[in-house]
């Protein structure tokens, strides 16, 4: 048996050993819910008391950076020979809140359970069991050869979960800290719970709120209905105008130029997404599914209010309004997405509707090139590990804050998620298969071995 084969198999036994259930464990229970304000100090103990002795032990060096506009950074680095190539990881250690009463089974979201082939608690699969797996599998190669054969740097932040404020601004700040010649992350799910995935990018989002706004308070709809003009009413007709009844989007500017043939040919060998039943006759009526969610922009409304939803009462209110998201992929002007909206909006008589664009959670629609070599490298490895060819898509359907990666360092990017749809991320119960994290240690290892085979 070969050095590799023998690190692959150590790497994937970690599961049935414990090792990778008692490190999630103790990540789990670091409570960095950074959407509350009460979790301010989990934040530096996940980074200085959790992370860093790991980061340490395997011999990189390691700096905590204040962020002005949210929480702090771990930057962590391991400099073998100025002659190797420099890979950068990237992870969050902070998680949504717990939810903590609407866990099924009297589970705790910062209490690590495993039941049958799952693994949950809060952060499972966003994001400290991906990057643990990550950190864990660079390890086992620096066991195995006393050296990775490439310079690794990481960054961790602690504020994702909130629109990774400061993000850009510290990377910007900080080119030569981080500098690097791909980054190699894992984040969000994959398409099969037992093939790997690479994608490359990220689909961009933009959330805005419509409002009609009439009046100051309701009045009684029996004495005024008929009299005064319903803003729930108006609101609905306006955003009839943005979709069609099956969701396939009305504004010109809206439609990407992105979705060409090679694009098009990468995504078709993709599955559909695992998780609910999707609905066959929504969305473009030319695209496929993955072309829908893959290469193509979707509009949804996120909430809409009027009145007293909880406790309605025979009133015309005065004042409606509908949270909103556009999910757009590159070849999308992002500039004039809310412009488009307004222009769209008064064409078609709803001048009376106002868009207010929300700064906080906007991402840039990012996509690295398929031919590139560091793809090809991730592409190969992955296979010889996982005996099958992984899959590749041009961009997540999700959000991140790739652009940070791709525009600011300028860098390509590379994503292998060790989730899946399933996973319940952002709500109740979220968890991890306990096979996609045996999977992921396994090609993850060999990957990191293969990178630095060159120094061998």
């Amino acid at each position: 048996m070969s050095e590799r084969s023998v690190l692959v198999k150590n790497a994937i036994g970690m599961v049935e050993s414990g090792v990778f259930f008692d490190e999630l464990a103790r990540l789990v229970a670091c409570q960095t819910e950074s959407q509350n304000e009460n979790q301010t100090d989990a934040m530096q103990i996940y980074l200085a008391d959790m992370l860093t002795p790991r980061f340490k032990r395997m011999g990189f060096d390691c700096s905590i950076h204040p962020n002005p506009s949210g929480h702090p950074f771990l930057v962590a680095r391991r400099f073998e020979d100025s002659r190797l190539p420099t890979v950068l990881g990237y992870g969050h250690g902070d998680v949504i809140l717990g939810q903590d009463d609407d866990w099924h089974d009297g589970m705790s979201p910062f209490v690590l359970t495993q039941k049958q082939d799952r693994l949950y608690g809060r952060g499972t699969a966003d994001n400290k069991g991906q990057h643990l797996i990550n950190l864990l599998a660079m390890e086992a190669v620096i066991k195995a050869r006393g050296a990775l054969g490439f310079n690794a740097t990481w960054l961790i932040e602690m504020s994702e979960e909130t629109g990774s404020p400061g993000l850009d601004t510290f990377c910007a700040a900080n080119r030569d800290l981080l500098e690097a010649d791909v980054l190699i992350a894992s984040d969000g799910p994959r398409m099969s719970t037992d093939v790997p995935l690479v994608f490359l990018g990220a689909r961009g989002a933009i959330n805005f709120t419509l409002t009609v706004d009439l009046r100051d308070g309701a009045h009684h709809s029996g004495n005024w209905g008929g009299l005064l003009s319903d803003p729930a009413v108006i609101l609905a007709h306006a955003l009839a105008t943005i979709t069609d009844a099956r969701g396939q989007i009305s504004i010109p500017e809206w439609r990407p130029n992105s979705l060409t043939s090679d694009i098009r040919a990468l995504i078709k060998r993709l599955p559909v997404p695992v998780g609910p039943q999707i609905d066959p006759d929504w969305g473009d009526a030319d695209l496929s599914p993955q072309e829908r969610v893959y290469g193509w922009n979707s509009f949804a409304v996120l909430a809409m209010q009027s009145g007293q939803p909880m406790a309605p009462v025979n009133a015309i209110s005065g004042v409606a309004s509908a949270t909103c998201q556009l999910r757009f992929v590159t070849g999308t002007n992002a500039d004039d997405i809310v412009p488009a909206l307004r222009r769209h909006l008064v064409a078609h008589g709803f001048s009376n509707v106002d868009v207010t664009e929300q700064e906080r959670g906007r991402f840039a629609a990012t996509r690295s090139d398929p031919a590139n070599p560091w793809v090809q490298k991730v592409m190969e490895s992955l296979q010889r590990t996982a005996g099958q060819t992984p899959h590749l898509a041009p961009n997540l359907g999700g959000s991140l804050p790739n652009h940070v990666f791709m525009d600011t360092l300028g860098l390509p990017t590379i994503w292998i998620p060790h989730s899946y749809g399933g996973c319940n991320q952002h709500a109740p119960n979220e968890h991890m298969l306990i096979a996609v994290a045996r999977q992921a240690l396994g090609v993850m290892a060999g990957l990191y071995w293969d990178l630095g085979a060159q120094a061998d």
